[in-house]
C-alpha cells in the first residue's frame, strides 16, 4: 500500500491518471475485510466558505467515477479562525482507504490533531492514504502550512500565505519524511520551498504541481500525471533543484 501525494486540481468527471492506484489499493485492501467495494473515509475542512461547494460535493464523488467505491465524506466547519474544530476519531473506523482534501492548510492540522497517532497507525499497518493539497502538505514530519515571507523578505506570492505572514513549519502527520509544498507551478511555491531549505527550516522536500501525484510506496518514489514534482537537496552548503522522473 502507498501514500499518494496530490500536488491539486482536481476534474468533476474524475482523474484516473491520478486515482486509479490509489483506488486499486483500496479494493485490494477491501477484499481482505470481505468487502465487495471500498469504503473510503474523505475528510474536508471547511473555513470561511473554503473550499467551495462544488468541491466538497464534488470532489468525492470523482472517486466513484474511476473505480467502485463508497467515498463517505466528513466535514468539519473553523468559521474562518484557527478554532477547535476537529475530526472525531469514528471518521478512521471501518475505512479501506483515507483521503484528507484540501482547503486551508493551517485548518487541516488543527482538525485532524487528535486523530495523529491513529493516522500513522494505519498507515504504517497498510492503509492507502490520498493527501490532496492541504493533506498533501500535513502528510510530512515537518510541515509547511503557509506563509510567504521569511524574516519579512518575500519568498512566495502573498496569496500562497494561507492566512500566515512568514513561512511556517510544524509537527505534521509523520507518514513521511520530505517537507512537502503543492500547486507548485500553478502557484509559485516552489519558490517557498527553496527558500525554507536554504534557510535550514526544512531538510528540503518536494513541491508537487498541480494534477500530479507523488507516489510512495515500497519500491519507492513514482510520480503520475501532467505535471512535475519538483525535488528540492541541501547538499554541500547549496540548495539544488531538480525533477523527479515519471
Amino acid at each position: 500500500m502507498s501514500i499518494h501525494l496530490v500536488g491539486g486540481g482536481w476534474t468533476a468527471s474524475g482523474d484516473p491518471d491520478l486515482t486509479t492506484g490509489f483506488l486499486a489499493e483500496a479494493a485490494q485492501r477491501a477484499a481482505g475485510s470481505g468487502r465487495m467495494v471500498p469504503r473510503i473515509s474523505v475528510l474536508i475542512v471547511v473555513a470561511d466558505g473554503s473550499p467551495s461547494t462544488e468541491y466538497r460535493i464534488g470532489y468525492p464523488e470523482s472517486f466513484a467515477k474511476v473505480a467502485a467505491c463508497d467515498p463517505v465524506v466528513h466535514i468539519v466547519e473553523n468559521g474562518g479562525a484557527i478554532q477547535d474544530a476537529v475530526f472525531d476519531s469514528s471518521v478512521l473506523n471501518d475505512i479501506d482507504a483515507l483521503v484528507i482534501g484540501g482547503g486551508l492548510t493551517p485548518a487541516y492540522l488543527v482538525a485532524v490533531a487528535p486523530l495523529m497517532d491513529e493516522i500513522r497507525l494505519l498507515v504504517a499497518d497498510g492503509l492507502p492514504y490520498l493527501g490532496f493539497s492541504a493533506g498533501a502538505m500535513i502528510a510530512s514530519d515537518r510541515a509547511i502550512i503557509g506563509g510567504w515571507r521569511i524574516e519579512g523578505i518575500e519568498v512566495a506570492p502573498e496569496e500562497t500565505g494561507e492566512d500566515l505572514d512568514e513561512v511556517t513549519i510544524v509537527e505534521g502527520l509523520g507518514l513521511i519524511d520530505l517537507a512537502v509544498d503543492v500547486h507548485a507551478a500553478q502557484w509559485g511555491t516552489l519558490g517557498r520551498l527553496v527558500a525554507a531549505t536554504e534557510a535550514g527550516l526544512v531538510d528540503g522536500g518536494v513541491a508537487i504541481d498541480e494534477k500530479t501525484a507523488l507516489v510512495i510506496g515500497d519500491d519507492g518514489l513514482s510520480v503520475v500525471g501532467a505535471g512535475n514534482v519538483w525535488r528540492v537537496i541541501d547538499e554541500d552548503g547549496a540548495v539544488t533543484v531538480g525533477t523527479l522522473a515519471t
